[in-house]
């Protein structure tokens, strides 16, 4: 292909004679690869019509009953004792839904749906294979079963951060917005009773674990959950007074309103920054929490009950073990990292895994729910087919010039090349092998090699150095 058009018309309309010399440059240089070209075969995959699900939370359960509704058989893997995740520990939502019915009913769901096979308390010990045609070997209780199945689906969820800040561990005073919203389930109307006292004044702190030198990045949810806890609080007990230590307010999108709901009953929100950050301080039996406030430039002493802390979301430790499983990336912080954020949010580079959920990234509710959906409507695209045709130009190693010195395996960003031996002629020989499913035909193995022992069908080096000549020639 000589792309006359893009490279020429468009980019340089303003020297039209410029551009039909290199336009020229351009057609005998795809005639000199032309001459070089030899037929391509499109390979063919059968694809085992299963999909793994690693997390059996919010997310892995929706993409299950999504594929499961669908006629396509599910392997979900929790590794806790029992299915729900980070949804087990949410007590009450914005709109007053009941989060609990919501997953007593998505349990019972997944456990009598009979193409659900479901795997508690269990650990991901082996995966090898590639899109369509997986093997994974999983223990759970003592016991190991080896499954087949054509996709994956990563929904292993995240974790609150564990603060070491503003003397949490150190006071009972001090706790999470989780526990918070235990206690207000707990308490109900009697609003954290405390020595038959009700607490006159509540400090809530934002951004504890993200937002800071060791994670830079916001966790987005801990402001609605402080908002949402703090109209909760003047629900079940008015005359306390609520405070919002924060640094930006990130109430986005539709619950914005309930940000201005709990101006309106008299939260106070006061802005702070990292030079003159908040600090809790114990004094006699008290707490008092000391900040600068960034409106009326005055520092500011408040004398606590309770300081609520809004923790970060942090990814789970096991994630780098799941990303070398199914070779996929992840982030600094340790969350994956989708193909493309905008054409590709639910899809890997690596083709047959997809992601969903707060293994991705910290997210509300109905975020999570959403994308499980994109996640399991991506994996149908790929369960629905009996075959999968395979790219033709992908790489191809030369058996007589490959002597195995394995410089084109650790560059692959799809590891396609494994490095295995074999015995030849009484002797050991090391080759590499690609495995035609995975590569997708970068050249990076290519580029790397230095004894022409793998190429890239249709752009061979000699292809490539005739059109070189080609181009050297007319200049």
């Amino acid at each position: 292909m000589a792309n006359i058009r893009d490279q020429c018309s468009w980019v340089h309309m303003q020297e039209p004679d410029k551009a039909t010399i290199k336009a020229k440059d351009l057609l005998r240089m795809a005639l000199a690869k032309s001459r070089l070209l030899e037929p391509l075969q499109m390979g063919s995959l059968a694809i085992r019509k299963a999909a793994l699900i690693i997390g059996g939370g919010l997310a892995g359960m929706s993409s299950a009953l999504e594929l499961a509704n669908q006629g396509f058989a599910v392997l979900l893997v929790e590794k806790q004792a029992e299915l729900g995740g980070n949804l087990r520990r949410i007590r009450h939502l914005f709109d007053g839904e009941d989060p609990a019915k919501l997953l007593e009913t998505m349990i019972a769901r997944v456990t009598a749906h009979p193409l659900i096979r479901i795997f508690t308390a269990a650990k991901i010990e082996r995966m090898e294979g590639s899109i369509g045609n997986y093997k994974t070997k999983i223990s759970t209780n003592g016991t190991v079963h080896e499954v087949e199945h054509g996709v994956v689906i990563i929904a292993s969820g995240a974790k609150e951060y564990a603060p070491r800040e503003y003397l949490y561990g150190q006071d009972e005073r001090v706790i999470t917005q989780r526990e918070l919203e235990d206690k207000i389930a707990s308490s109900g109307k009697r609003f954290l009773a405390r020595n038959g006292n009700k607490p006159t004044t509540v400090v809530m702190i934002q951004c504890v674990g993200s937002r800071d030198e060791e994670r830079p990045s916001c966790s987005r949810i801990c402001c609605s959950e402080a908002v949402k806890n703090a109209l909760k609080i003047k629900e079940c007990s008015p005359e306390t007074a609520v405070y919002v230590l924060y640094q930006d307010v990130r109430t986005y999108g539709f619950k914005e309103k309930y940000y201005t709901q709990a101006r309106q009953k008299g939260v106070a929100f006061i802005r702070w920054d990292k030079e003159t950050g908040p600090e809790v301080v114990k004094v006699a039996r008290r707490l008092n929490v000391r900040v600068f406030d960034q409106i009326l430039r005055i520092p500011i002493e408040i004398p606590a009950d309770l300081v609520v802390l809004s923790t970060g979301v942090v990814a789970n430790e096991d994630n780098k073990t799941i990303a070398q499983f199914v070779k996929v990336p992840i982030t600094q912080e340790g969350f994956f990292l989708e193909a493309h954020m905008k054409l590709r949010p639910v899809d890997f580079a690596t083709d047959g895994v997809f992601l969903c959920g707060l293994a991705h990234s910290p997210k509300l509710i109905e975020e999570s729910v959403i994308q499980a959906q994109a996640a399991a409507a991506r994996a149908a695209t790929i369960l629905s087919r009996d075959h999968i045709e395979l790219d033709a130009n992908i790489s191809r190693v030369v058996d007589e010039n490959c002597d195995g010195c394995a410089y084109c395996v650790d560059p692959c960003p799809y590891k396609a090349v494994t490095l295995f031996e074999y015995m030849w002629q009484g002797s050991t020989k090391k080759v590499v092998e690609v495995n035609e499913s995975l590569c997708h035909g970068c050249g990076t193995c290519m580029a790397t090699c230095p004894k022409r022992g793998v190429f890239v069908k249709s752009f061979t080096l000699d292809q490539i150095q005739a059109q070189l000549d080609s181009a050297l020639q007319g200049a």
